[in-house]
């Protein structure tokens, strides 16, 4: 899951008005009345599948990550559902490199101090425990560079010293302007036996490191650590040999299998096809009920209220339930690969639900226009900001947006020029004191306290925010099923899409940090 861009911070600091939402685009979707679906969709009723989901998590060692048998059991309870309901479900398979941790990583400091570190791992990292002598790359910024991605530390097969080829040691290198894989697979090919990445120094890359591989590239153990325990190795590491023991415990399976859940509505015009997704894995380390149980509990509710309520769509809706995004949002973009040009040009446009019950929770609307982030969606993508945002305001309802920064679901789908948008309701990056003041909480503490943890059980949601969300979700959906007219000026449901502007987006898979 995605992390909330820091500038949103700011942007609420900066706005004082009752709503940050931005000036509506002009939208040709027909005005909808979706109150009947709204009422439907109740806190209860979307409680009631979190709490199967998390029978299933307690049932499986505690997790629902694709690759388990959790997912598994995640995946075969949404099809029983929606079946019941009377959709079309298919499961659409997929192999991936299935990766975790069996224990936290660990790195202690042998000679000629003995002490631990608080470490960070990396998904995809290699297996084993080390010990030995540290190493620097050259590049090296200490004190930090002026800005952000400024050193180049490890990133050239230059950078490092060919190791020895009798005694253990351990690159020590630093964040910057290449991707963590490309550092670990120059060490691994210079002959060292592990990795440290420490964070650059810059304000907000200070803390302990972690991230992604991207895949299951290295063979060695790969660790991270924060700026202050990283420039403290590096300094004694120029007043004489240190000596440290990294120590990573994982698993790797290659060919995992996991799968995609995808439902269609009995009606609708299938040349006009609203994808109304949610992922339903979960990280290794924890059940995944707020990430996404939220999200999958949520749209399910919407798809059985849809047809209890007999409503009759104008467009096709096809309810998502995406595998392995927590591995680099590969169910999503597997799904849309898969697409023939003819079935790609039938999609209407992108739901992404990721994250809607945060306990300390925002109303953060993705910025389908640009005008907060200067990264817009594809054409189309602003009529659904301003639907969410049009929405909220309604109801007198304070809104923000959030970027598309490449870090869930709609990815796959902008990319192929889908018009796309959808809710979060935050992640790991604190509230601040004006955030609070717009949608209550607590200031200094993460939306989501719990997020990628153990404790992301059913005791992690907010039912104030499942209920705001919820409905703001089923408007959406609603509103596009039923709209007579499309996202143009003339009623159409298609545009030539714009050069999109670089985003963050190739700097992230999914959840973690890649740089």
């Amino acid at each position: 899951m995605r992390k909330l861009p820091l500038a949103v911070g700011a942007l609420a600091a900066a706005l004082t008005a009752t709503t940050l939402s931005a000036a509506s685009p002009a939208q040709a979707l027909d005005e909808v009345n979706t109150t009947k679906l709204r009422n439907a969709v109740t806190v209860n009723g979307i409680l009631a599948h979190e709490r199967v989901l998390q029978r299933i998590a307690n049932q499986n060692d505690g997790t629902r990550s694709s690759g388990t048998p959790g997912y598994a059991a995640s995946a075969k309870y949404v099809k029983q559902q929606l079946k019941s309901y009377g959709y079309k479900v298919t499961e659409q398979t997929f192999t991936f490199p299935f990766w975790r941790e069996l224990a936290p990583s660990a790195l202690s400091e042998v000679s000629p101090t003995a002490r631990d570190f608080e470490t960070g791992g990396f998904t995809y990292s290699g297996n084993g425990s080390v010990t030995g002598t540290v190493v620097p790359t050259t590049d090296v910024q200490v004190p930090p560079g002026p800005t952000p991605s400024s050193s180049n530390s490890g990133c050239e097969p230059g950078d490092f010293t060919p190791a020895s080829a009798t005694a253990p040691q351990i690159a020590l290198t630093q964040r910057g302007t290449c991707d963590f894989v490309v550092k670990a697979q120059n060490a691994q090919a210079a002959g060292y036996d592990a990795v440290i990445i420490f964070n650059e120094g810059q304000p907000g890359r200070t803390d302990v490191l972690d991230g992604t591989l991207g895949s299951p590239a290295v063979e060695i153990p790969v660790v991270g650590l924060s700026f202050a325990d990283g420039s403290a190795l590096y300094a004694e590491t120029q007043a004489g040999p240190v000596t440290v023991t990294a120590t990573t415990q994982t698993e790797t399976d290659l060919n995992a299998t996991t799968s995609n859940v995808i439902a269609d509505s009995p009606g609708g015009n299938a040349d006009k096809t609203v994808v109304v997704g949610a992922h339903l894995d979960s990280v290794a380390e924890g059940p995944g009920i707020n990430d996404n149980g939220s999200g999958s509990a949520t749209i399910l509710e919407i798809a059985k209220q849809m047809q209890e309520l007999k409503i009759k769509p104008k467009q096709k809706v096809r309810f998502a339930f995406w595998g392995a995004e927590e591995f680099g949002l590969l169910g999503s973009a597997h799904y849309v690969e898969n697409l023939s040009d003819a079935k790609l040009a039938k999609i209407y446009a992108n739901l992404n639900f990721d994250m809607l019950g945060s306990p300390n929770y925002a109303r953060l609307v993705y910025d389908g226009d640009g005008s907060a982030f200067d990264v817009p969606g594809p054409p189309g993508s602003g009529q659904i900001e301003s639907l969410f945002t049009s929405y909220f305001d309604s109801k007198g309802l304070a809104t923000e947006p959030t970027e598309f920064d490449g870090r869930s679901d709609y990815e796959a789908f902008t990319l192929a020029g889908i018009p796309a948008g959808g809710l979060f309701s935050g992640a790991e990056v604190v509230k601040t004191p004006e955030q609070v003041a717009l949608y209550g909480g607590t200031a200094g503490v993460a939306f989501d306290p719990c997020y990628h943890q153990a404790c992301d059980t059913i005791n992690n949601l907010s039912t104030k925010a499942l209920n705001e969300l919820g409905d703001g979700a089923a408007h959406a959906v609603a509103t596009l099923a039923l709209s007579k007219s499309g996202f143009f000026e003339d009623g159409s449901r298609v545009a030539a899409a714009p050069k999109k502007k670089s985003s963050s987006a190739a700097r992230y898979l999914g959840s973690h940090a890649v740089s």
